[in-house]
């Protein structure tokens, strides 16, 4: 039962990431754990996400041993095992190849939160994780690091990964990163962008976990901050 909304939750994302235009082909790819197992479901490889059905899923283990599915999954399966590893708190990854943030991939440049929504959402500054091959444990490793404390990384010359507590909010970060690169490059283009200072920052995010909204989304880095005030205490 799970494991059919949760792939048919894949399978809407990925419609989604095609008619928002933040991948084109058959690039990007999308996983999520199995509620209350270790589990997860991923995109297969190279497979059209206009086409992409439930049964074309493929459920790997923590490891990624394929426990279900016949096809092969997606080149990027240890990107999403090493975030899954070192980020409890992350139980969806959706991974795009959006024009905007791609520029800033390209420049391998920091994002800088210069609107609203992306402090309160990304955690502050969307960090850039170094080059290194599809699929490689370096670039597992390097994205890793730079997702800390943060719900979004840039993939130099790749893409962006958001994290989150479902796929709706994964897919909202990578929304949000991509809004926030166009405004950011219009913003230059148009006059001289002003950088939303660390202390706005932190009080936007604050504000936004305790006080936004009926339901407050849950975000990649929710559960790690309050982690963190109870470390401290």
């Amino acid at each position: 039962m799970f494991h059919q909304k949760t792939a048919a939750e894949i399978v809407a994302v990925g419609r989604q990431l095609v008619s928002k235009g933040l991948v084109s082909g058959t690039w990007g790819n999308i996983s999520a754990r199995i509620p209350g197992a270790g589990d997860f479901l991923i995109t297969p490889s190279g497979v059209p996400y206009e086409s992409l059905d439930a049964q074309d899923l493929v459920l790997l283990d923590p490891e990624g041993k394929v426990k279900k599915g016949t096809l092969r999954p997606s080149t990027e399966t240890p990107l999403h095992i090493a975030i899954y590893k070192k980020r409890p708190d992350v139980l969806a990854i959706v991974h795009t190849h959006s024009p905007y943030a791609s520029v800033f991939a390209v420049n391998r440049r920091e994002l800088p939160p210069v609107l609203e929504e992306q402090a309160q959402l990304l955690g502050g500054t969307v960090r850039v994780a170094p080059y290194a091959p599809p699929g490689s444990k370096e670039l597992a490793d390097g994205a890793v690091t730079a997702l800390e404390g943060r719900s979004a990384v840039i993939l130099a010359n790749h893409g962006v990964v958001g994290v989150g507590r479902s796929l709706k909010d994964a897919l909202l970060i990578c929304q949000v990163v991509e809004k926030g690169a166009q405004v950011f490059l219009l913003a230059q283009l148009s006059g001289k962008p002003h950088v939303l200072s660390e202390r706005d920052v932190a009080l936007l995010r604050r504000n936004f976990l305790e006080k936004y909204g009926q339901n407050p989304l849950s975000s990649a880095c929710a559960l790690k901050e309050q982690s963190r005030k109870d470390d401290d205490n």
